[in-house]
């Protein structure tokens, strides 16, 4: 192909065969629009510049982002990194129409897994895929994530968003977060430090967080129930809004309690509940009571249970039935770690103890769970 110039002097192309080329395809006739994405990189700066913390170096629009560790104050850091999505919970904002809330989710299920592990969220980046770019739905949703991110006290310093109309249908997206924190080498908490006796402290759950909604989605569904109908459990509310309710982020209250002194150990109740997460912070030869009575449970759970005839094993490994997080300390500690994590602005509950418990049998057994589920 070789290029001319017309009477007017525009360039134009020629064929081999000498005849003139017409352009009549573009990238936004085959789904993609770049403007609409430069329209959104606009939009959402403000938010992601309100998100700068000690150590971030730059803004969007670079190829690479940018953290100084030594500028951040750390003297030994490990690095500690985690990435997480929010699951079918998408489809319920989708439904409603609602996209406020949904990221900070996201950054609530990435940076719960970093400061159980004593580490302090640093830097955040997002993914972003649609088969449709809607500039207006986009920015909800990172807004979102960067008032996630100023909870959690890091920087939101970059992301990707992807326009691929091959893969998603208009209207739907998809998320991912990739967050990055820090821990100095001797403040790392492994659950090494767990004893029997311990006692565990329960973090209050907002309500179903960001896990099971698969299950609570086809409970409804089930019920003859559609989001926007008011929720039973819930006075005020429909189901939809009730079920979007925002992840907890515990960041700085897990800090405080860890500064406090004493925290052996810290879970974030996600995927697997309390039946399956509090085991991953347990030494061999050891297991953890819990007395279901012993925190409030949430009426979103009762419903739940009842309306989809859920057991009460099955809650426990599905959702978080009220507690979102949980810590692990000495007995002797355990009334000062508590009013610091209360002082944090959270709802704390001793629900159990550590035990020795040797075998195939269950590592965590909770107490009265039938009971409180009516089963």
């Amino acid at each position: 192909m070789e290029e001319g110039i017309s009477k007017g002097g525009a360039k134009r192309k020629f064929g081999h065969d000498g005849r003139p080329v017409e352009f009549t395809l573009n990238y936004k006739d085959a789904g993609v629009d770049i403007d609409a994405a430069d329209e959104l990189i606009d939009a959402i700066r403000p938010a992601a510049e309100a998100t700068g913390r000690p150590g971030a170096m730059s803004g969007l629009g670079g190829f690479g982002a940018l953290f100084d560790l030594k500028a951040a104050g750390y003297r030994d850091p490990i690095l500690v990194s985690g990435t997480d999505g929010v699951g079918t919970k998408l489809k319920v904002a989708a439904a409603m129409g609602r996209h406020d809330t949904i990221g900070i989710d996201l950054v609530a299920m990435c940076v719960n897994d970093l400061v159980v592990q004593g580490a302090e969220p640093l830097f955040f980046l997002d993914y972003f895929g649609t088969g449709r770019l809607e500039p207006a739905v986009a920015a909800a949703v990172i807004n979102g994530i960067a008032d996630g991110c100023r909870q959690a006290g890091c920087a939101l310093i970059g992301g990707e968003t992807a326009e691929l109309p091959s893969m998603y249908a208009d209207g739907d997206y998809d998320l991912a977060g990739f967050a990055v924190g820090a821990v100095e080498r001797d403040a790392l908490l492994t659950g090494d430090a767990v004893r029997e006796g311990d006692v565990v402290l329960g973090f209050a759950s907002a309500g179903l967080h960001s896990n099971g909604f698969s299950l609570a989605r086809r409970v409804a569904e089930n019920a003859d129930l559609t989001f926007d109908d008011p929720a039973p459990f819930a006075p005020g509310q429909s189901i939809g809004e009730a079920y979007l309710t925002p992840t907890r982020i515990y960041v700085r209250a897990a800090l405080a309690g860890i500064g406090a002194g004493g925290v052996h150990a810290i879970a974030h109740i996600t995927g697997g509940g309390l039946l399956d997460n509090i085991p991953r912070v347990l030494p061999e030869g050891l297991g953890a009571d819990l007395y279901a009575r012993a925190w409030d449970l949430p009426p979103v759970f009762a419903w739940l249970a009842e309306a989809g005839g859920v057991a009460p094993r099955e809650m426990a490994r599905t959702f978080n039935c009220g507690i979102g997080m949980v810590a692990l300390c000495p007995a002797d500690r355990a009334a000062e770690i508590k009013s610091a994590l209360e002082a944090a602005g959270e709802t704390i509950s001793a629900i159990g103890e550590v035990v020795r418990r040797d075998g195939d049998a269950d590592r965590v057994r909770i107490h009265g769970l039938g009971d409180v589920f009516g089963g």
